[in-house]
């Protein structure tokens, strides 16, 4: 029984070693012992501080051009601004910080199996900030017509089409049904106009120029004449005149 036990023994340790040798190697952070991040040799890894500290809840992305294919992935800081990207392919990577109140850092090259420690830049303004916000947020902007509006009363009256009998239709034409199920409005193309659509056309001009033109752009303005475009057209001027001047979403701040 006893030779049985030290043969047990002795399969278990040389199973041990076995899986020892076998384990990925992993790397540690140094930067805090409190803080250590361990890795594979498949993925990068580190922690993210700023100026203010650790940066918890801030998008660490990894981008790489050396695949067939265009690759990026995506993961979250924790509470103590740990990271790991993992399972990555054998590539060069771009890595780089994003995440709100703060602006882009630095993209930094590196490759997996490394530890990489990376520091996000503190947005200068508000503003600055309020440019990584959500497109929802920015749209969430437009004003839209009061519900005593409805039902519309055509050009002659309200500008809204006289089809829509509620603020619910029309808000369903602009969103789900509309123009939302082709593209976003809100991210920085829709909702800035760049210097050359002006030729000092009022800002109405230049969305009805904007509606029009590409291949896309008979199905735009048949959306907006669902709308009521005497109604919808100043509306989205007033919009897009109100980011130009510098008016932010509601409630944004830096911090």
């Amino acid at each position: 029984m006893r030779t049985t036990k030290v043969s047990y023994l002795g399969i278990l340790a040389v199973v041990i070693a076995v899986l020892l040798a076998a384990w990925p190697v992993r790397l540690s952070s140094q930067q805090n012992s409190n803080v250590a991040v361990r890795i594979d040799n498949d993925d990068i890894g580190g922690v993210v501080t700023s100026a203010n500290g650790p940066e918890a809840g801030v998008w660490v992305i990894a981008e790489t051009a050396d695949l067939p294919t265009k690759f990026a992935k995506m993961v979250v800081t924790d509470d103590q601004g740990r990271y790991v990207i993992p399972d990555l392919p054998q590539a060069n990577y771009n890595v780089w910080v994003r995440g709100y109140g703060l602006v882009d850092s630095r993209k930094v090259r590196t490759s997996p199996g490394k530890i990489l420690n990376l520091k996000a830049v503190v947005a200068p303004t508000t503003a600055a900030a309020a440019e990584y916000y959500p497109a929802i947020y920015w749209f969430s902007m437009l004003k839209i017509p009061d519900k005593s509006e409805f039902p519309g009363t055509g050009p002659q009256g309200n500008g809204i089409t006289t089809s829509l009998r509620t603020q619910y239709e029309w808000l369903n034409n602009i969103k789900s049904n509309g123009c939302h199920g082709c593209h976003q409005i809100g991210n920085k193309a829709t909702r800035t106009i760049s210097k050359e659509w002006g030729h000092g056309t009022p800002s109405v001009g230049i969305w009805m120029r904007r509606m029009l033109v590409g291949q896309g752009g008979e199905s735009m303005m048949s959306q907006v004449n669902r709308l009521g475009a005497d109604r919808a057209l100043p509306l989205f001027a007033d919009w897009s005149d109100r980011i130009a001047a510098g008016e932010l979403p509601e409630g944004w701040s830096a911090t």
